[in-house]
């Protein structure tokens, strides 16, 4: 288990500290899916078409039987590395329960291949915005925070958007599409069973860096769409 004195430690260093000072450091965008081919077009394209160009983007697929590894495909871009779980992920069958922790078998396995300097995450049905990545990379070195977290609009009916704020960070005032994160911390995985605790993944991830002690800060605008 990762401890507060492992992130002191690990922190204080030159090595933690140099990404910050890269021109253009590589973040990887983590995606798990699974058979939501046609939602995650839109969230990949929304992906590829940052400003933004030096990415890594991972999608990894619970076993998808759909034509997901196409719509990948047809992408043709470099930057894009997919892979296909040969076996789903063992989730609880109660549907509320299984929601709290759905994808987080394969977004540990998009955190095992991600070599980038930062990380963030994008569900296969949200989009970001077109400058999110360049503007809290720009951020995150102004900041030096170990985690930014930003707003994000959510839909409550077709055609309608309600903006979460974001504050204070706490269950509910964060979401997995708006986190990004120094690289160090994908040490803490996501974990399958946090719906033992009643937390989803997402809150269940942030919770465990809050309690090393880590630095945040909050980007002001809302910079992605939850659908």
């Amino acid at each position: 288990m990762v401890t507060s004195q492992d992130y002191l430690q690990a922190s204080s260093t030159d090595e933690y500290q140099r990404i910050y000072e890269l021109g253009q450091p590589l973040v990887t965008i983590c995606i798990p899916t699974y058979n939501r081919a046609d939602s995650l077009m839109l969230s990949l394209k929304s992906a590829v078409q940052q400003t933004y160009e030096h990415l890594e983007i991972i999608v990894i697929g619970d076993c998808c039987t759909d034509h997901t590894e196409e719509i990948v495909r047809k992408f043709n871009d470099p930057r894009i590395n997919f892979e296909n779980r040969a076996s789903r992920g063992e989730y609880p069958a109660e549907t509320y329960q299984r929601w709290l922790v759905a994808g987080s078998i394969p977004t540990n396995r998009a955190l095992e291949l991600a070599t980038g300097h930062f990380i963030t995450h994008l569900d296969d049905d949200d989009e970001f915005a077109a400058d999110r990545i360049e503007k809290l990379v720009n951020f995150a070195k102004e900041t030096r925070a170990d985690l930014i977290y930003h707003p994000f609009y959510y839909q409550v009916v077709p055609e309608q958007w309600v903006m979460n704020d974001a504050e204070p960070l706490m269950c509910a005032k964060i979401t997995t599409s708006s986190m990004f994160y120094h690289h160090w911390l994908k040490c803490i995985p996501w974990d399958p069973q946090c719906y033992l605790l009643n937390e989803p993944g997402d809150w269940n991830k942030v919770r465990r860096m809050l309690e090393l002690g880590i630095k945040t800060a909050r980007y002001p605008e809302p910079l992605t769409k939850k659908h």
